[in-house]
C-alpha cells in the first residue's frame, strides 16, 4: 500500500477538531499553519516507529520550506508576531530574510539577550542580518527602551500577548 507524500503542516492543525474548535479564524481565514520542528521530541518518534512498523510514509520538509518562505516573498508587507522562541522564531524570520526583511515585527518571549541564543536575540540582531527591514519599527515584549525605540518588557506569552490583543487589535472591533 502506497502512503500519501504528507508535509508537517498537512498533518498538523487542521487534522485536530480541538484545535479548530480553539482557533476557529484559521480555516475561516484561510491562514496557514506550519510546524517546522514536527520531528523533534515524542510526534518525531511517533513518526519513526510508524515508519519502522510501515514502510512507505513520506514527510516533506522541503515543501513546507518553500511554502513559507514563497508566501513571505510574494506578499506586499509582512508582519511577525512570535510568540516565544527557538525553531519556530528562526524559522518565520528566516522566511522573512527570502524577502529582504520583513515589515513589522513584535517579540513576545522570557529569553535574554546574555546567552547569545536565538530565542533570546533583539530585533536588531535580525536587523542586521536583513530579517527585518531597517524602517521597521520592532516591538521586543520580553526592560529598557534603546536608541530604536524598542521596548522590552519581561514577562510570559501566555499572559501578555491576549493582554496586548485586548488593548490593540480588539479594541477595533
Amino acid at each position: 500500500m502506497k502512503l500519501p507524500t504528507l508535509t508537517p503542516s498537512t498533518i498538523g492543525l487542521p487534522s485536530y477538531d480541538l484545535k479548530v474548535k480553539e482557533y476557529p479564524l484559521i480555516p475561516q481565514n484561510d491562514i496557514p499553519v506550519f510546524c517546522p520542528g514536527i520531528t523533534d521530541g515524542s510526534l518525531g518518534d511517533m513518526i519513526f516507529f510508524h515508519s519502522y512498523k510501515t514502510p512507505g510514509l513520506v514527510l516533506d520538509l522541503v515543501q513546507d520550506i518553500r511554502a513559507i518562505n514563497l508566501l513571505a516573498m510574494k506578499s506586499k508587507k509582512s508582519g511577525v508576531v512570535i510568540l516565544g522562541g527557538g525553531i519556530i522564531k528562526h524559522h518565520t524570520l528566516n522566511a522573512n530574510l527570502m524577502r529582504n526583511g520583513a515589515d513589522y515585527a513584535v517579540y513576545v518571549n522570557t529569553a535574554s539577550e546574555y546567552d547569545g541564543s536565538d530565542s533570546g536575540a533583539s530585533p536588531e540582531e535580525a536587523i542586521s542580518w536583513g530579517k527585518i527591514r531597517m524602517t521597521a519599527n520592532p516591538v521586543k515584549v520580553a526592560a529598557f527602551f534603546s536608541s530604536r525605540l524598542i521596548l522590552q518588557i519581561h514577562g510570559d506569552a501566555s499572559l501578555l500577548f491576549p493582554l496586548l490583543v485586548s488593548q490593540t487589535f480588539a479594541k477595533r472591533q
